[in-house]
C-alpha cells in the first residue's frame, strides 16, 4: 500500500504540480488514515465507507488536529479515494456522500483525553458539591446525554447493579444508555453522602439538585462545567454540549461502529426502549465497555 500511494502521488504532482511539502503532508495525512482503517477500525481499504472517513477525521480532531489540518486530511483522503474509484478499486459510491458539503462543513468541538480528565478532577472531592458535580461530569462523559436529559434523570431511572440510565431525549424517546465504571462508582458516592446532604425538606424526585435541593436546571449545569473547564485551565473551551461530542469522539476513535454510538446519543433515528432493547442493549454495554475510554 505504501507503493500505491507513492504513486498517486507521483502522478498527484505531476499533473497537479503541488509542492515537495504538500506531498510529505499528504503522504503523512494517508498513512494515519490507512492504519486507522487497518489497527482501528479492522477492514480493508476498498470496502471504506463515509463513516469510515468521519471517525478518521474525528479521530485526529480528538488527538489536537487544528481544523486547516482536518481540512488537509479530508483532501488528501478524498483525492486518494478519487483515484482509487477511477482505477476501479474502491466502490465510486462512497464519494458521494464524501463529496457533499454539509457532511464536512463543521466537527465538533472536543476535549482530548487528558483534558477531559483535568475537567473531571477539577471538583473538590469531599464537600457535597463537589462530589455532586464530579458526577455530574462524570455521566455527562460516561453517556453523551444532552444537558436537558442529564438533569432530567430520576433516581430510580440509574441502575448502578447493571450499569445503564435511563434517560428520556427529544419528544420523550426514552433510551436506556451504558455507564462505565468511574460514573458508577461517582454516582454511588454522591447518592450515598452528599445527595442526602443537599436535600431539604420533600425529595424532588430528581437525581441532581441544587445547594438547597431544589431540582438541578439546565442553565445550573451549563455554569457547573464552565466553572470548573475554568479551574481546570480549559477556559471557555469546554461545556455540556463538548462533553457529549467527546463521548461520541473518543468512542468512535476507539474503533466503535458510529451505528452504536448514535444509538447511545438518542439521535432522530434511535427506535422505541422496547425495539432498542431487543436489538441488544446488551451489545451496547459491551461497545462501551470495550472502547469507552473510563469504562
Amino acid at each position: 500500500m505504501d507503493d500505491r500511494i507513492s504513486l498517486y502521488l507521483s502522478h498527484l504532482q505531476s499533473e497537479s504540480g503541488i509542492s515537495d511539502n504538500t506531498v510529505a503532508a499528504y503522504r503523512h495525512d494517508l498513512g494515519r488514515f490507512l492504519a486507522f482503517l487497518g489497527d482501528v477500525r479492522l477492514i480493508p481499504l476498498g470496502e471504506v465507507k463515509a463513516d469510515d472517513v468521519l471517525a478518521f477525521l474525528l479521530a485526529e480532531r480528538a488527538r489536537g488536529l487544528r481544523p486547516a489540518s482536518l481540512g488537509r486530511a479530508l483532501s488528501a483522503v478524498r483525492c486518494f479515494l478519487r483515484h482509487l474509484a477511477a482505477e476501479g478499486c474502491l466502490d465510486g459510491a462512497v464519494l458521494a456522500t464524501l463529496d457533499s458539503p454539509k457532511l464536512w462543513e463543521r466537527l465538533p468541538d472536543v476535549l482530548a483525553p487528558g483534558e477531559v480528565e483535568a475537567l473531571l478532577a477539577a471538583p473538590p472531592a469531599r464537600k457535597p458539591l463537589g462530589i455532586r458535580d464530579r458526577a455530574l461530569l462524570e455521566v455527562l462523559y460516561a453517556t453523551g446525554a444532552r444537558a436537558s436529559e442529564t438533569v432530567g434523570l430520576k433516581p430510580e431511572g440509574v441502575d448502578l447493579g447493571l450499569r445503564v440510565a435511563r434517560v428520556f431525549g427529544k419528544g420523550g424517546r426514552e433510551r436506556l444508555v451504558p455507564l462505565g465504571t468511574k460514573a458508577v462508582e461517582a454516582i454511588r458516592r454522591y447518592l450515598a453522602s452528599a445527595r442526602p446532604k443537599l436535600i431539604r425538606g420533600s425529595d424532588p424526585g430528581v437525581l441532581f439538585v441544587t445547594r438547597l435541593g431544589a431540582p438541578l436546571r439546565r442553565e445550573d449545569l451549563w455554569r457547573i462545567v464552565r466553572r470548573h473547564a475554568l479551574a481546570a485551565g480549559l477556559g471557555a473551551k469546554a461545556h455540556p454540549h463538548t462533553l457529549r461530542h467527546s463521548f461520541a469522539t473518543h468512542l468512535l476513535a476507539g474503533g466503535a461502529d458510529i451505528r452504536d454510538v448514535q444509538e447511545m446519543l438518542g439521535h432522530a433515528s434511535i427506535r422505541t426502549t422496547q425495539i432498542y432493547t431487543h436489538v441488544g442493549s446488551d451489545r451496547l454495554r459491551k461497545v462501551h465497555r470495550q472502547f469507552h475510554p473510563r469504562a
